[in-house]
């Protein structure tokens, strides 16, 4: 599968977005799981626990991105084959 080429600083952003909400999302909704009562509430945390892991796995996927991609450097784009005027 061949995808569109993405500048490294974007996704390292997007790294550390997905991983640090997918963090934070599986600690809070386990954390706050806890101290439910209620099968409603216990759902809704274990529903922010799922989100949380998507959102590691979307992490991933940019980390795979960020490693596997290659720059490819068009020719006719640098400086020294530039056309005099």
């Amino acid at each position: 599968m061949k995808l569109k080429y993405v500048q490294p600083k974007k996704l390292k952003v997007l790294m550390a977005i997905f991983y640090g909400v997918g963090l934070w999302g599986i600690v809070f909704g386990l954390w706050l799981g806890q101290f439910s009562t209620s099968s409603e509430a216990s759902m809704n945390y274990f529903m922010i626990v799922i989100l949380g892991t998507i959102n590691l796995l979307l992490g991933g996927l940019m980390s795979y991105l960020f490693l596997t991609q290659e720059h490819k450097v068009d020719p006719r784009k640098d400086s020294k084959y530039k056309r005099k005027k």
